[in-house]
């Protein structure tokens, strides 16, 4: 038999390391700013984790190893965050954010404008997290992700959050029609909640 290509590279099953749950020291490799499918602005940021973390370039060796032609910086690497709450002032998960990276990188502060992306570019956070419960092609899956920032002070130390679960009524939801109104089926018998 011919070896294969790239077998020395490729990885074994049951070689994956799955994300250490808790608290992680960050390194923010790029911010961009965008918007929601709804039209709010938001930030996306994607990070790894830091030399001195337990897990120290975990995204960057995920993303190196990934053989698809078309590969993208991991997801659980990657967060979005909403600039504005829904009364239109700052969000607290962006101000936790920014914050963060202010608290970590003794000197930093933000830059309003025009470079505001630029100037997060291997700044230091810290990032705690945790299981959360997410559904994707009608099935329930635990995945680990980001839960929230905070400064690299204390974050190796702090405690895995609780899981975040669904809410069971998010769980099985019926279809809907274009206009968004939802399809009961015929012959249903179940009490509506109206």
């Amino acid at each position: 038999m011919k070896k294969p290509n790239n077998y020395e590279a490729t990885p074994a099953s049951g070689d994956y390391v799955p994300v250490a749950l808790g608290g992680h020291l960050l390194i923010i490799k790029e911010v961009a700013e965008m918007q929601s499918r709804t039209g709010k602005d938001m930030i996306k940021v994607f990070f790894d984790f830091a030399s001195g973390d337990a897990q120290p370039a975990y995204f960057s060796n995920v993303f190196r190893d990934d053989v698809r032609p078309d590969k993208k910086w991991p997801a659980a690497g990657t967060t979005y965050l909403l600039t504005e709450d829904v009364d239109g002032n700052c969000s607290r998960q962006f101000k936790t954010f920014i914050t963060s990276v202010e608290k970590s990188n003794p000197g930093f502060r933000v830059d309003w404008g025009e470079g505001f992306t630029r100037g997060f570019q291997n700044k230091l956070t810290g990032g705690v997290f945790g299981i959360v419960e997410e559904e994707y092609n009608d099935k329930v899956h635990k995945n680990r992700k980001l839960r929230w920032f905070r400064s690299t002070e204390g974050v190796l130390e702090a405690p895995v959050p609780e899981e975040k679960l669904l809410a069971n009524g998010s769980r099985s939801r019926l279809p809907e029609d274009k206009d968004g109104f939802i399809s009961v089926p015929e012959g249903c018998q179940e009490e509506l909640p109206f």
